[in-house]
């Protein structure tokens, strides 16, 4: 059910298009060819140039949109940097075309760089055993393992080869842009270190990923690093928020609209956290289970090994047991390669 006590506004530009927010800043929507079919990006006014947060995918049409925006008013003018939140595709996807068309910096935090840097590498290798191991302990079956195998390496394909070297962007820094002052504020758990840009004197929160209005922000243990807790660093962030980002900012998200109602946004997705581990709790009570097992107890609807949504359902999981099992409060047994885990007694 969509949460009814945010407000919305004003309407999102159509995909290729743009609309001004507010004095000095534009909203652009770049199409996506996924379920998710689009992301928001915007253009901040700096001095004579154009600061531009977050890119949209690699692919032909974000290439066309971008070299028709950007040789038309009123954004024929040069690209003073590229500001990335965080390393998914259809963030940082176009920051390598346009860093090098207009010969600018990218700034970036450097955890989503290097993690980024590190997982384009994986193209033209094939899928590691220690990555094969970590699906197959999740119960995956062989069909879905060899699907994976055959996709590997496929994340550098959507992202245009990053710059060799960028400008930091560090929690509580303060960035002069245009005529604004904009502190980074860094979020974890849907990513290592999510960059939003927040204006004080504006109400403005670039919130990236970190905090969407209509749906939830995946957080997912991967299998470079098994034993993650990306769930704790997910809700120490919605509290952060809270408590530090006032509630009548409004909130640029890179998905759905602009909205006011923060508080009550952080709020929602905390409770719908915890009510999910009260799901997973109660189900691992009864029997041990596999991760691919806890599905129905986490998600609205059927997920299956056939399923576009299985690889993103099983790090979800896995993080949300990862979190139960620091805490105490289940345990983890591996049995012929496959790990089980069940309510502790």
């Amino acid at each position: 059910m969509p949460q009814t006590n945010l407000s919305y506004p004003m309407e999102a530009p159509a995909a290729g298009h743009w609309r001004e927010v507010c004095k000095g800043v534009y909203w652009l929507r770049q199409p996506m060819p996924m379920a998710l079919n689009h992301i928001n990006v915007w253009l901040l006014e700096d001095g004579d140039g154009l600061a531009l947060v977050d890119t949209g995918p690699r692919t032909e049409e974000t290439v066309e949109i971008w070299t028709r925006l950007l040789s038309a008013p009123p954004f024929n003018r040069k690209l003073t940097r590229v500001f990335v939140t965080h390393m998914h595709p259809d963030h940082v996807g176009m920051a390598g075309w346009l860093t090098r068309r207009f010969g600018v910096r990218l700034w970036m935090s450097r955890l989503e760089y290097l993690s980024c840097r590190v997982t384009v590498s994986d193209m033209n290798r094939e899928a590691p055993k220690d990555a094969v191991d970590y699906f197959h302990e999740a119960g995956w079956p062989d069909a879905a393992i060899e699907k994976y195998r055959a996709r590997f390496g496929a994340f550098g394909k959507m992202i245009y080869t990053l710059p060799d070297s960028f400008q930091r962007l560090s929690h509580g820094q303060n960035i002069r842009i245009g005529e604004g002052d904009w502190r980074v504020v860094i979020g974890r758990g849907h990513s290592p270190e999510h960059a939003c840009l927040y204006n004080e004197k504006d109400k403005l929160l670039i919130s990236g990923d970190q905090v969407l209005p209509r749906i939830s922000s995946n957080v997912s243990v991967h299998p470079l690093e098994p034993a993650a807790n990306p769930m704790a660093d997910w809700m120490e962030s919605l509290d952060w928020l809270e408590k530090n980002i006032p509630d009548d900012v409004l909130v640029m998200p890179a998905h759905d609209e602009c909205f006011h109602g923060l508080h009550a946004r952080l709020s929602h997705l905390r409770e719908s956290q915890h009510k999910s581990f009260d799901r997973l709790r109660e189900v691992l009570s009864q029997q041990p289970m596999r991760v691919v097992d806890t599905f129905a107890a986490l998600f609205s609807r059927p997920i299956d090994a056939s399923s576009t949504h299985f690889h993103l359902a099983t790090g979800e999981a896995q993080a949300c047991l990862n979190y139960l099992l620091e805490r105490g409060e289940i345990s983890r047994t591996l049995k012929d390669g496959v790990a089980w885990y069940a309510g502790s007694t």
